[in-house]
C-alpha cells in the first residue's frame, strides 16, 4: 500500500520540484511561448486580413474591368454607328454630286445640240437664199415671156436641188 499512499516528504518534495519547475517554465518558457503564439496569431490574423483585402481589391478591380469593358463596347458601337452614318452620307453626297454633274452634262449637250441646230438652220437658210438667187439669175437670163415656162423652170430647179440635197445627205 505504500505505492498508493505516498509519504508526506515525497509529496512535499514533489510540490517544491513542481513549483520550481512551474516558476522556471513561467519565467523562461511561458513568456516566449505565449509571445510566439501571440505573434503567430497576429500573423495569421494579418494574413487573413490581407487575403480579405486582396479579395475585396480583386472584386473591385473585376467590377472596374467590367465597367471599362462595357464603356469600351459602348464606344465601339458608337464608332461603328458613326462610321455607318458617315459612309451613308458620303454615298448620298456622291450620288447628289453625280446627279448634278449628269444634269450639267445633259444641259451642255442640249445647249450644244441647240447651237448645232441653229447653225444648221442658218446654213440651210443661206443655201436656200443662194439657190433662190441662182434660180432668179437663170430666170432673168432666159427672160421668158411665158408664165407657165417660168413655173416649169422653177419646178425643175427645185427638183434638182432636192436631188442634190438627198444625195449629199
Amino acid at each position: 500500500m505504500e505505492l498508493v499512499s505516498p509519504s508526506l516528504g515525497l509529496v512535499f518534495w514533489m510540490l517544491v520540484t513542481f513549483s520550481l519547475l512551474l516558476f522556471l517554465l513561467k519565467k523562461f518558457a511561458w513568456k516566449p511561448l505565449l509571445t510566439s503564439l501571440k505573434e503567430r496569431e497576429e500573423s495569421i490574423e494579418n494574413s487573413l486580413q490581407q487575403a480579405e483585402n486582396a479579395r475585396a481589391e480583386m472584386a473591385r478591380l473585376q467590377s472596374q474591368n467590367e465597367a471599362l469593358l462595357a464603356e469600351a463596347r459602348l464606344e465601339r458601337d458608337q464608332i461603328v454607328r458613326e462610321a455607318r452614318e458617315m459612309k451613308e452620307k458620303i454615298i448620298n453626297d456622291a450620288k447628289v454630286i453625280a446627279d448634278e454633274e449628269g444634269k450639267k452634262l445633259i444641259a451642255r449637250a442640249n445647249d450644244e445640240i441647240n447651237k448645232q441646230k441653229l447653225a444648221a438652220l442658218d446654213e440651210l437658210k443661206k443655201e436656200v437664199a443662194g439657190f433662190s438667187v441662182q434660180i432668179a439669175e437663170k430666170l432673168v437670163s432666159k427672160q421668158l415671156d411665158n408664165n407657165a415656162a417660168q413655173q416649169a423652170l422653177i419646178a425643175e430647179q427645185l427638183s434638182q436641188l432636192t436631188k442634190g440635197q438627198s444625195q449629199a445627205g
